[in-house]
């Protein structure tokens, strides 16, 4: 192995490559992208931070402090075959001291070819000799590829599976994965007989210091967050909005807040057709990072209406740090991540509209009890801060060297 590929010099501070999309891209993840790198920043155990992202028209929203640590290398684009050379390329030449991957199994591509071969580049700079550390965000162990959008076709899932199991085998090839949610630790490590996958818990955004907790003045507003289509379905919260209008004269506003899932183009076109004359709906389309607080702070309650999950939530996260009430159902990660990091919520049956509108009145009919979820969420959220995780994945770029070096050493 060529040792000097990639420097391990860590008496110094850091040369880190983070490999994400980054705002103004829309491609998956490119606002926890964007956090994490506005974190890794404010650090003095990182000298420069080099952004491996995709490429857009508008330049990186760069719009925070230490931003002038930040080397952008646009070298890639979603479903490129050639990304896999591209990035592979860019890294080698800039020599950083650690290469942190943010994915997930569509991060390179919704095509298979371009998807794939994404996925194998953290083996490849391994096997080049660079500390590659990946945060994996979902694993395929714990999708439902029906609900998700993937396939219904049992033949079908079959292949995905293997095609999943062989690609997750080559991204333990990396130093260490680090997941969200403890029990993909365990699936992981029993699964495919390793020893490095770690728990980083996905973290909060953004935590204001002294969050209202009143609601603004006018109707209140029920809003759901996400890309929607495969298993986050609008028509539920919609129908158990009306049924709650019938039996009440509170004034309610539905604000659905975000895209389709890239697995169902045209949902919402949809939803909006079948609904045009329920009163008061909102589509607001993609939300830009910085309307993220406003919309947040301009609802009630943060309801998610989902029939699955596949993986740890941004916007359970980003409803604590806003302190919200939320309203979900007892299922999945959402339910391991209550248990794990103390959020609360008022749950609800995923197939009954009847239960989420009786859970959804729960919080409008007692304003003592909605603040006090928002309060214990926003709680729960500063526990868990992007700095403090960004801090352990700094010790994890640490530990790699060192073992590194020990095992150089002893050869």
């Amino acid at each position: 192995m060529n040792k000097d590929i990639c420097s391990t010099k860590q008496e110094k501070p850091m040369r880190v490559a983070v490999v994400t999309s980054f705002p103004p891209s829309k491609v998956t993840l490119n606002e926890y992208g964007y956090h994490l790198v506005k974190n890794f920043v404010q650090k003095d155990e990182i000298a420069e931070l080099i952004l491996i992202t995709d490429k857009t028209k508008e330049p990186k929203q760069l719009d925070f402090e230490n931003s002038n640590k930040v080397l952008v290398k646009e070298c890639w684009e979603f479903n490129s075959y050639t990304s896999i050379f591209t990035i592979c390329k860019t890294i080698l030449k800039e020599k950083p001291d650690a290469v942190l991957f943010n994915l997930q199994f569509v991060k390179f591509g919704d095509k298979k070819v371009p998807a794939a071969l994404g996925l194998l580049i953290p083996m490849i700079l391994r096997l080049l000799g660079c500390n590659t550390v990946v945060l994996l965000h979902n694993i395929l162990e714990q999708v439902d590829l029906k609900s998700a959008g993937f396939t219904d076709s049992k033949i079908a899932q079959k292949i995905y599976n293997f095609i999943g199991t062989s690609l997750t085998s080559c991204i333990l090839k990396a130093d260490i994965v680090a997941v969200t949610i403890s029990k993909y630790v365990t699936v992981l490590n029993e699964k495919y007989k390793t020893n490095n996958v770690v728990l980083i818990p996905h973290g909060t955004f953004e935590i204001p210091k002294n969050p209202c907790f009143d609601l603004p003045e006018g109707p209140k507003k029920v809003m759901a967050f996400g890309k929607f289509g495969t298993y986050k379905k609008v028509e539920i919260l919609i129908d158990a909005i009306e049924l709650i209008r019938k039996n009440s004269n509170e004034s309610i506003e539905i604000i659905i807040a975000g895209t389709d899932s890239p697995n169902t183009p045209g949902y919402l076109q949809g939803v909006k057709e079948k609904y045009a004359n329920v009163p008061g709906i909102t589509f607001t389309g993609y939300v830009e990072e910085n309307e993220v607080a406003t919309i947040f702070n301009n609802s009630t309650m943060v309801v998610f209406p989902y029939t699955s999950t596949t993986g740890s939530s941004g916007v359970l996260h980003q409803a604590g740090s806003y302190g919200k009430a939320v309203v979900m159902p007892d299922l999945g990660d959402l339910s391991i991540l209550v248990k794990e990091e103390g959020y609360k919520g008022e749950f609800f049956d995923p197939e009954s509209k009847e239960s989420l509108a009786n859970a959804i009145s729960s919080i409008l009919n007692d304003d003592n009890y909605r603040r006090k979820l928002a309060m214990n969420n926003y709680e729960a959220a500063c526990e868990l801060s992007m700095d403090k995780i960004v801090q352990m994945y700094i010790g994890n770029f640490k530990q790699v060297n060192y073992d590194k070096v020990l095992r150089w050493a002893n050869d």
